[in-house]
């Protein structure tokens, strides 16, 4: 199944809830940004950027797990930077899991190894490795032999018992050949299923090796034909937007960021201020605005944290949506 019965369980009963509430707007997943501190300086990468004043700054525990009981999205992504750099990482998982919610744990992969000791599977963990490429492309993205560290990491968390997942990003330079030869790869290390994120520039990210809104419809179109093969986690109807197949507008209140200067509005690529709680954010931000597209910096973004949500809350309205999303849901 591309969606754990435990983690399809919470995420029906919370949207039913919801909907008996009749709550207009409301979070499915928290990005928890523990810290902006990285060992690695990735090509491409926006928060070294964005949050250079306060890169080696850290959520406490505590932080952590009070923005997790403020928001009460049933998936927290814990990510960075490099959240392995957190010297309390274990303990940040432990209490999230003990609040019986679905972690992401995001990671570059090089620490994952000796951290593994530190961390317990379980039904509600899983770890995210980015893997952006075969190894020729992601050390030339990463840093020499980054690839090799990452996916030994993969093999061991594996053997350890850890449900893993894969991201990879795709750029300008990525071909055909490569993703479906890296879908192959990660599948025979055993991962549990992959994610493929378009390479595009935002507000403090601007580089060549990004893609142009005609380029990922011609990148996604391909990844679509070959997802029915391989564990790919994007929803089909998310593929069919990224190739230009539907329309979706922006849920940008659906994927909220927390780090360490507040809650991030209005979402995560695009930084107008911090507020100093959930409610604040939520509150307080204009979120039709950027629903819409109204602003200049929305034009070409196609970002999964603001279209996957849109397709969970109400992208299946067709006979034909429904049936597709239950055959992914169950390959």
């Amino acid at each position: 199944m591309k969606v754990s019965l435990s983690l399809g369980y919470s995420l029906t009963k919370y949207l039913l809830k919801n909907k008996l509430f009749s709550k207009k707007r409301f979070p499915l997943v928290l990005m928890l940004e523990i810290t902006h501190a990285c060992n690695l300086a990735c090509e491409g990468c926006g928060r070294i950027r964005e949050y250079k004043e306060t890169m080696r700054e850290m959520l406490s525990t505590e932080e952590c797990l009070r923005s997790v009981d403020e928001c009460p999205a049933p998936v927290v992504t814990v990510t960075g930077g490099e959240p392995l750099m957190h010297p309390e990482i274990d303990k940040i998982i432990e209490g999230i899991v003990a609040k019986k919610r679905h972690v992401y744990m995001c990671t570059n992969g090089i620490l994952l190894k000796d951290t593994l000791k530190k961390l317990r599977p379980s039904k509600y963990f899983n770890i995210n490795v980015h893997i952006d490429g075969l190894a020729k492309t992601h050390d030339a993205i990463a840093g020499k032999g980054v690839f090799e560290r990452a996916t030994q990491a993969i093999r061991e968390a594996k053997r350890a018992g850890f449900k893993v997942c894969t991201n990879t990003t795709i750029f300008k330079n990525t071909s055909e050949a490569e993703i479906e030869e890296l879908f192959s790869f990660l599948e025979g290390l055993g991962v549990d299923g992959m994610l493929v994120s378009p390479g595009f520039s935002f507000e403090h990210n601007k580089n060549e090796i990004f893609l142009c809104r005609h380029e990922v419809q011609e990148r996604f179109g391909f990844i679509y034909s070959i997802s029915g093969r391989y564990k790919v986690l994007n929803s089909p109807l998310y593929l069919k937007f990224l190739k230009g197949e539907r329309h979706l507008k922006c849920t940008p209140w659906g994927n909220p960021t927390r780090n360490y200067l507040g809650w991030k509005s209005p979402c995560y690529l695009i930084t107008d201020t911090h507020y100093k709680t959930f409610a604040e954010c939520m509150n307080c931000t204009d979120w039709a605005k950027y629903q819409e597209g109204r602003d200049p910096r929305c034009k070409d973004c196609m970002m999964h944290c603001g279209f996957e949500p849109s397709v969970v809350l109400g992208g299946g309205k067709r006979l034909s949506d429904i049936i597709e999303m239950a055959k992914w849901s169950f390959r």
